[in-house]
C-alpha cells in the first residue's frame, strides 16, 4: 500500500514539474522572438527617422536614430522630383506583369509536374531545381542579348520578361499541388471533367495559399529589382522606381542626397508591407503547405 501511495503521489509531482518547465520555457521563447523582431526592425526605424531629418542634420550626425526637428521636406522634394510619377507607374506595370506571369506559368507548370503523367516529367522538374541553383547575375549577358534580339531593350516588357516564370514559383506550386489528394481529381475525371476544367474549377481554388505566396514573392522580387532594370532601361522614360531614385538622388557636385534616398526607401517599402499584411495568412499557409521550413 505504501509503494502504491508513493507512486500516486509521484505522478502529480511529475505533472507539476512539466507545468513548471513550460511556464519557464514559454516566456524565454517569447522573449527571444521579441528580441529577434526588435533587431529586425532596427534598420527600418533608422530609415524612418532619417527620412524625417533635414539633409544638414543627416550630414552632421549620420548615426542619430531620432530627428531633432521633424520635417517632411524630403517627401515633398521626392514627390516633386521630375519623373517620380513615371518611375512609380513603370514599377507598378512591371510588377503586375511579373506577378500575373508567375501565377499563370507557375500554376500550370506546378499542376502538370505534380498531377500529370508524361514523359520527361522528372527531367523537367530536375531542370527547375537546377535553374534555382544558378545565380541570376550569371545569365545577365545571355538575357540581355536575347532581349536586344527581340527588340525589347529599353521597354517595360523587356524588364519584366526574364522574371515572368521564376523557378522558385514553379517549385512552390508543385510542392503545394502534391498536398492535394489525387482521389479528388480522379473523382472529377470519372464525372467527365477535363483537365482544363479540373485545373480552373478544382485545383486553383484549393491552391489559393500557394498563389498568395507566389504573388508576394514575385512582387517583392520585381519591386526591389535594381540591376536588371538598370541594364535594360536606357532612358528615364523606362526607369523603375529603384533605378529612378538612384539616378535622381545625386545633388550638385555629385553629392548624394541622403534625405531623398531615405524618403524614397520608405515609399518603396510601403507597397510591399501593405501587400504582405493583406496576404499574410495565406502566405503562412502556402509556405507550410509546400513543406518549406
Amino acid at each position: 500500500m505504501t509503494a502504491v501511495a508513493a507512486l500516486q503521489n509521484a505522478e502529480p509531482t511529475t505533472e507539476r514539474i512539466a507545468v513548471r518547465r513550460r511556464s519557464v520555457s514559454q516566456p524565454l521563447l517569447y522573449g527571444a522572438l521579441l528580441l529577434c523582431a526588435l533587431l529586425t526592425l532596427l534598420p527600418f526605424v533608422w530609415v524612418l527617422g532619417g527620412s524625417l531629418r533635414s539633409l544638414d542634420e543627416i550630414r552632421s550626425d549620420p548615426g542619430a536614430w531620432l530627428p531633432q526637428h521633424v520635417t517632411f521636406d524630403n517627401f515633398v522634394r521626392l514627390f516633386r522630383t521630375q519623373g517620380f510619377g513615371r518611375f512609380l507607374v513603370n514599377s507598378i506595370v512591371v510588377a503586375v506583369m511579373v506577378v500575373v506571369g508567375n501565377v499563370v506559368a507557375a500554376s500550370a507548370a506546378g499542376y502538370a509536374l505534380a498531377k500529370l503523367e508524361f514523359a520527361g516529367r522528372r527531367l523537367a522538374f530536375g531542370a527547375v531545381m537546377a535553374a534555382m541553383m544558378v545565380p541570376i547575375t550569371s545569365v545577365f549577358i545571355t538575357q540581355f542579348v536575347i532581349t536586344v534580339d527581340l527588340g525589347l531593350a529599353d521597354t517595360l516588357t523587356g524588364i519584366a520578361l526574364p522574371s515572368v516564370a521564376l523557378p522558385l514559383s514553379v517549385f512552390i506550386m508543385r510542392q503545394y499541388a502534391l498536398s492535394i489528394p489525387d482521389d479528388l481529381l480522379e473523382a472529377a475525371r470519372i464525372d467527365g471533367a477535363g483537365e482544363f476544367r479540373i485545373f480552373f474549377r478544382i485545383f486553383l481554388p484549393l491552391a489559393g495559399p500557394a498563389v498568395a505566396t507566389i504573388t508576394i514573392m514575385s512582387f517583392l522580387f520585381s519591386w526591389n529589382n535594381f540591376i536588371w532594370p538598370l541594364i535594360v532601361a536606357q532612358s528615364m522614360s523606362t526607369y523603375t522606381l529603384p533605378v529612378g531614385l538612384a539616378a535622381t538622388s545625386q545633388a550638385a557636385a555629385h553629392v548624394t542626397d541622403y534625405g531623398l534616398m531615405l524618403a524614397g526607401a520608405i515609399v518603396v517599402m510601403l507597397p510591399v508591407l501593405v501587400l504582405f499584411l493583406i496576404l499574410q495568412r495565406y502566405f503562412v499557409q502556402g509556405v507550410a503547405g509546400t513543406g518549406m521550413r
